[in-house]
């Protein structure tokens, strides 16, 4: 019988090891996996690669794993908002690698690792300093840089529901880069606000196939799942 549910985040994260590469879900707080976070923080592994759209808000979520000093590097579309102090302080100090890389260029990066593509080109950031030291052609008569997939150990990420195979639906746009990244890990974590019986989930609804999720866990609090 499949059954992917594990009884908590820390059993679900338990195995992660130091340097691993990770990629977290979420846009800002919408969809972010905080529960799994907090568990990673408390399971302790250090010197980690975070695959993010933006560097934490706030104390909560991914600015808590900054703060803890868990993370070696961040590639990131977004890195700086009002309230990113954690890694604001430890970009400065020199503290906290960065990579950056714009939005589109990130969401394909990703999808490109999960769909076997070796490698794409994009007129994205052609001619300024993100594009330095890559290869570029003119295709159609456009200047293009080519961008190589992201792959990861691991995707923590947020669903609203899932079976207990692993199928996953989300609540409006706290889906974002939850179904790439889930493509993209050797080993996709989510965490849920409710399990549900098998066929209770619309297939049409469906937009993680459980053969990309590998273990599920319920949280009482869904935290952010009202971020919409």
């Amino acid at each position: 019988m499949i059954d992917k549910t594990v009884r908590s985040g820390a059993a679900a994260v338990a195995d992660i090891p130091d340097g691993a590469t990770i990629m977290l879900g979420g846009f800002g707080a919408a969809g972010m996996p905080s529960h799994l976070i907090d568990a990673l923080i408390m399971q302790g592994a250090r010197d980690l690669t975070i695959v993010n759209n933006n560097a934490g808000n706030g104390d909560a979520g991914l600015a808590a794993l900054i703060k803890a000093r868990r993370v070696k590097k961040i590639i990131c579309s977004f890195p700086r908002q009002v309230d990113s102090h954690h890694f604001d302080a430890q970009y400065r100090a020199g503290e906290i690698e960065l990579e950056l890389v714009p939005q589109g260029n990130l969401a394909e990066r990703i999808r490109a690792a999960g769909a076997g593509i070796g490698a794409f080109f994009t007129p994205t950031a052609y001619g300024t300093e993100l594009a330095e030291g890559k290869e570029t052609r003119v295709i159609a008569g456009r200047a293009h840089v080519l961008e190589y997939p992201i792959h990861a150990d691991y995707a923590l990420i947020r669903a609203d529901r899932g079976d207990r195979w692993g199928n996953l639906v989300y609540r409006k746009t706290a889906r974002n880069f939850g179904p790439v990244m889930a493509t993209a890990a050797r080993c996709t974590i989510a965490e849920v606000r409710a399990i549900v019986p098998l066929g209770a989930l619309d297939p049409e609804c469906i937009a993680t196939p459980g053969i990309f999720v590998h273990r599920l866990v319920a949280v009482a609090d869904n935290r952010g799942a009202a971020a919409a």
